[in-house]
């Protein structure tokens, strides 16, 4: 998983935790609701508390009334809020099986795994692993925010020894895996080789790009998927099934200094042995799991936890490789079965004990497998993906699994993503292939039925009748005709927020309240700052800062225009040759422009200022970070066609 930058600097920038508390309050479940979710406790097996041992085994302590300030005062972290779920029955507005996840991701604390390793669970969204070496520590990935790592290590120092961090290791390339380093180790003691940073290759890239190049987009939609702003109570943010929430800090980011970059390599540090398995493509683009002989443990990393897992993120992202997916788990299956005792990952809670880990790898395995396998059969059979995805249901064997359950992924937006991955956006029907746009779709949908009293109408009487699917998709088509249609958007609202309440998939709660809440009180004015933070900008190469100026240019604008410049950075004094033509930004890093309009001085990250937004030319050269040979107006033309990126756009209104 990852948060973008700009989601957790949108999330700052508001007061957080509970932030949505509208003056008219959600509704109650209906009776369709209620009967929804009383069914499910008649399909799972809730008496089997095993998970609720394992969260709870090893705890060693936990801080009182935990509440994580950053320099300024504002919150980043605390639990508090979500103690209306210490109650053994779910209420009629939670999914029973989602109120079970959400109370396993409420322990926290730090706590044994076995010995020389120990986990700190619950204050934020991913864990930490602490390894103690001869001498000194080993951390495996140091959350999000750079205040809950520093809040980790002081509630391990306070029962522990003090020993020096040796050594920091990243599973993969999401932001909740390395966000908090600069809270545990500083660039300082990198540098001079005291602490070593351990990644898998191709991390940084990863990192920086997908933070980046579709931040903006991913930040709006992962408003909706983390339920950033939603109230902390029953018929609001319960969890995220992947853990308990997000925090709201200081995300930073060293880079690595030990590149993971054969498939499997071996490290040892501090009296530990260590060996990497490369598993790229599988929960992220640049992911790797550890196996450690000495405590026979495997780490997963986020491989395999305690829910399905996403093969396509609801805040949009690269769609993940099911068929690589199943086969790093049967690898480790195979590999490691016979000599593991202990299973931990980067969420969720440990599993001992060599019998149940080697069904957990399988069934999870099987899993993956059966949801890729298939979606191909039923895609050669010339089923949509929407089709699909209402077909395929998990066999008793593993949909009865709690750690198979939809939390997280789930079954229906996974298949989805394999019959993306094979086939793309077109289900090869002509009919969609040119499709109108929605706005105008939806006014013809209207107009052809009736008009939207008669829609609404309608739409009262499937809503009574519990059809809440129906009810948001057709109120969706009201809703874009006539964006101001009252009636309209509180129906498509009601029926939203039921979805909602009967959903066991925490991203989907939370995106059918979030949706529900806009519709009801129009978006949340607020202002998002850029996303060119120092450490960013530090992990970002210049192609990818050139990749990310294209992206920002506005073609129609650009039309017609013809900018030559060379950037110069003084630290190396490489030359990069930019050439604006054909409203396309194209550069070259080995070969300057012959005859520039302009050349610009400045390195990396002033440039990046420029490039981002978050500078102008004017302001950079009056300070003396740039210089400018050539017409300077050249050089403010091109930045000039450059977007500044609204993160509040609309997603659930025109």
């Amino acid at each position: 998983m990852t948060l973008p930058r700009l989601m957790i600097a949108l999330a700052m920038s508001l007061s957080p935790f509970a932030v949505l508390v509208a003056q008219d309050a959600p509704g109650d479940a209906t009776d369709a609701t209620r009967a929804s979710n009383a069914a499910v406790l008649q399909q799972l097996d809730f008496t089997d508390r095993q998970d609720f041992e394992d969260a709870q085994r090893g705890f060693v302590a936990t801080t009182p009334d935990l509440q994580l300030k950053n320099a300024q005062g504002r919150a980043v972290w605390t639990l508090q809020g979500f103690d209306f779920l210490k109650g053994d029955t779910a209420p009629a507005t939670v999914n029973p099986s989602l109120w079970r996840q959400a109370q396993l991701n409420q322990f926290n604390g730090l706590f044994k795994v076995v010995d020389r390793v120990y986990q700190v669970r619950g204050f934020d969204l991913s864990n930490m692993t602490i390894v103690e070496g001869d001498k000194g520590l080993i951390l495996i990935d140091p959350l999000l925010s750079s205040e809950t790592a520093e809040a980790v290590m002081a509630l391990y120092y306070q029962h522990r020894p003090r020993k020096p961090v040796l050594a920091v290791i990243y599973t993969h390339s999401h932001g909740d895996h390395f966000g908090g380093v600069k809270g545990v180790i500083s660039e300082d003691d990198v540098r001079a080789g005291k602490v070593r940073v351990i990644a898998p290759y191709g991390f940084l890239a990863e990192a920086a790009s997908e933070n980046v190049y579709a931040g903006a987009a991913m930040a709006r939609r992962g408003l909706y998927q983390f339920g950033v702003l939603l109230p902390r109570n029953e018929r609001g943010l319960v969890d995220d099934g992947l853990g308990k929430a997000a925090s709201f800090g200081s995300t930073t980011l060293i880079p690595p200094t030990d590149l993971i970059r054969k498939t499997v390599e071996t490290r040892a540090i501090d009296g530990v042995q260590m060996e990497f398995h490369l598993a790229p493509g599988t929960e992220a683009p640049a992911e790797m799991l550890i196996y450690f002989p000495q405590f026979k443990l495997l780490d997963t990393a986020e491989d395999a936890t305690h829910t399905q897992h996403n093969l396509y993120t609801l805040r949009g992202a690269q769609v993940r490789d099911a068929r690589t997916w199943w086969k790093t788990l049967n690898l480790m299956l195979d590999r490691y079965g016979a000599n593991t005792d202990v299973i931990i990952a980067q969420h969720h809670w440990p599993m001992w004990g060599q019998q149940r880990i080697n069904q957990f790898l399988a069934d999870q395995r099987d899993m993956y497998k059966y949801i890729h396998d298939q979606t191909l059969n039923l895609a050669n059979q010339g089923l949509t993906a929407t089709e699909i995805a209402e077909r395929i249901k998990l066999p008793p064997g593993l949909a009865d699994k709690w750690y198979n359950r939809d939390y997280y992924g789930s079954v229906n937006h996974n298949a989805k993503a394999v019959y993306q991955r094979y086939l793309g956006w077109y289900d090869g029907n002509p009919a969609h292939l040119y499709a109108l746009p929605p706005t105008e779709s939806a006014k013809r949908y209207v107009e052809y039925m009736g008009g939207s009293a008669a829609i609404i109408a309608k739409a009262r009487q499937s809503y009574a009748k519990g059809d809440y699917r129906w009810v948001a998709e057709v109120m969706n088509q009201v809703v874009f005709a006539e964006p101001d249609n009252r009636d309209a958007r509180n129906l498509e609202a009601d029926a939203l927020e039921q979805l909602g309440y009967q959903s066991e998939d925490a991203i989907w709660r939370n995106n059918f309240l979030m949706g529900a809440n806009e519709l009801r009180h129009g978006k949340p004015k607020i202002h998002v700052p850029g996303v060119a933070t120092p450490d960013v900008v530090q992990a970002m190469t210049p192609d990818m800062l050139l990749d990310y100026m294209g992206i920002r240019l506005d073609g129609t604008r650009a039309n017609g225009k013809t900018v030559r410049i060379n950037w110069v950075q003084p630290d190396t004094h490489q030359a990069i040759g930019i050439t604006l033509h054909n409203s396309v930004l194209i550069y070259d890093e080995a070969r300057p422009v012959s005859e520039p309009d302009a050349t610009l001085t400045a390195d990396k990250a002033q440039f990046a200022r420029l490039a981002m937004g978050s500078g102008t030319l004017d302001e950079l050269v009056q300070a003396n970070q740039a210089k400018v040979n050539g017409d300077a107006g050249k050089l403010a033309e091109l930045f000039g066609l450059l977007d500044r990126f609204d993160v509040m756009f609309n997603l659930i209104e025109p």
